[in-house]
């Protein structure tokens, strides 16, 4: 089997073709600079969270090519049977090391879109190759942590715990997203891989499939407690529920008199909100206030507000298919786009645009920043601009960054107006820049960023909008680019 390790092979065919042509053509140590964003949110939520970069930074780290790897490739031919790749192409492959410079939004920043969460500026042979398995790596996980942050938000308050590995698209997509959840606000994961490579808590008791395979519930129970009476959530739905939920609490009379305690019941079907109340009752009357009502069962932020609206005693939510796959929307919509180029360091930057019929698609010419501003904590707007032509002034009036809108967006002044740059630098040369922060700082930056929102922007429908700029000299620009390029018939650049 060829190996992976490098990452080099992880990317679409077309990112090498291209590579050999800049190859052939003398062209790979051009300067570039690409970034990384999304046209839109995901879900039709207000906001999104940033997450992957971890990884994202791994992969450039390891970036090259190995000898199979170079072999492998060596065998590839083109439509006439001839070998694809030139041998001196192939040659160059395998001298490549990670050399680029990345700039990111840290992990577990709330981000909108058309902004850039990464940006990578560097050769431009290398900066192409990495594009397929950056926008793998960020695409997928701020798609999970978004969703988990929604499903939390519609918990208020409640435990969300993620179970969704059995239906996650492979085991390193299960990984991913197990990640991306516990970022996203999710409590623990059910998945020990994930928790040990991750250090995230983990958390599950038993199947169906236990309670089964004994001759009567009871006796299922029983042994459950016997051999674990410190993890005893007993799933009760087997046969009938309710019925279930008397015999997990003689169950916990039986454990507390051997020094342990029930830490609640499961539920997995049918009725949630009706049965959930019946069985909060019956736990409170029998001297179980403190045992946790569990529920599982295809949920998701839709599902769990439903069931709160119609009175649900739940304190604790096992979401998994719906999470762990984005089920509504399994996949986000982000791109990699060139937006400036020189041959060398000692000449000037040719900004460009990616021009399109459809607008939202036309992408921002330059070396671009995002800059938040907030007030008493509060972000107000976040403005792009472009770090050679300098931050945006204070109450200047620009342009709205949808490219389907011509608003006009006055930026906030004030002393109560802080501002922060959310892009990062993270790589310089290949070669870490800062010490990247733990799976559960991420998580609590993620949580604070959450809570930093206005109410009316986390809703899950109707929300707010949140106001994104340009900055008034590279909306100027790109106007001028569109414009020259519509002109010229694709030619464009300044």
């Amino acid at each position: 089997m060829t190996s992976l390790s490098p990452t080099g092979l992880q990317t679409d065919l077309y990112q090498l073709t291209m590579a050999q042509g800049y190859w052939a053509l003398g062209r790979t140590e051009e300067e570039s600079v690409f970034h990384l964003g999304f046209r839109k949110h995901p879900f039709k939520a207000g906001f999104s969270l940033a997450c992957g970069l971890q990884q994202a930074v791994e992969l450039i780290e390891d970036f090259g090519y190995s000898e199979p790897q170079l072999t492998y490739l060596a065998r590839l031919t083109g439509n006439d049977g001839e070998r694809l790749f030139d041998p001196g192409f192939l040659e160059w492959l395998g001298l490549q090391r990670p050399c680029v410079d990345l700039d990111a939004m840290p992990e577990g920043t709330v981000c909108f879109a058309h902004e850039p969460l990464l940006r990578v500026r560097g050769p431009l042979g290398q900066a192409q190759l990495l594009e397929t398995a950056l926008l793998t790596i960020v695409n997928f996980q701020t798609l999970i942590a978004t969703k988990a942050a929604r499903i939390v938000t519609a918990a208020a308050g409640g435990t969300v715990l993620e179970f969704g590995l059995r239906r996650a698209q492979g085991l390193d997509g299960g990984l991913s997203a197990s990640r991306a959840a516990y970022i996203g606000g999710c409590a623990a994961t059910s998945n020990v891989a994930a928790g040990m490579r991750y250090d995230i808590p983990i958390k599950g008791t038993h199947a169906h499939s236990w309670v089964m395979s004994f001759a009567e519930e009871t006796e299922a129970f029983a042994g459950y407690a016997k051999v674990m009476p410190n993890n005893c959530v007993f799933l009760v739905d087997t046969y009938d529920t309710l019925r279930g939920v008397d015999r997990a609490i003689d169950e916990a009379m039986q454990l507390r008199a051997r020094g342990h305690e029930m830490v609640g019941i499961r539920l997995d079907s049918g009725d949630l909100a009706a049965l959930s109340k019946a069985a909060r009752e019956k736990l409170d009357a029998a001297g179980f206030p403190e045992a946790a009502v569990v529920a599982s069962s295809d949920l998701d932020e839709y599902k769990i507000t439903a069931l709160k609206q119609a009175g649900a005693r739940i304190d604790v939510w096992g979401v998994g298919t719906r999470l762990a796959t984005a089920y509504d929307q399994p996949a986000l919509g982000g791109v990699y786009k060139l937006s400036a180029l020189r041959p060398s360091a000692d000449q000037p930057w040719r900004r460009m645009v990616k021009l399109s019929d459809t607008p939202i698609k036309t992408s921002i010419p330059g070396i671009l920043q995002v800059r938040r501003l907030s007030r008493d904590g509060t972000p107000l707007l976040d403005v792009v601009y472009d770090e050679e032509f300098g931050p945006p002034a204070a109450g200047a009036s620009a342009s709205s960054i949808d490219p389907r809108s011509d608003a006009a967006v006055s930026l906030p002044a004030g002393d109560n107006i802080t501002s922060e740059d959310l892009l990062v630098p993270v790589l310089r040369a290949g070669k870490r820049a800062t010490e990247l922060p733990s799976t559960a700082q991420i998580r609590a930056r993620a949580q604070r960023q959450l809570a930093s929102l206005p109410p009316s922007l986390r809703l899950l429908k109707d929300h707010t909008s949140y106001p994104v700029a340009l900055e008034p000299q590279v909306a100027a620009l790109k106007r001028e680019l569109i414009a020259t390029g519509q002109a010229a018939g694709g030619e464009q650049g300044s």
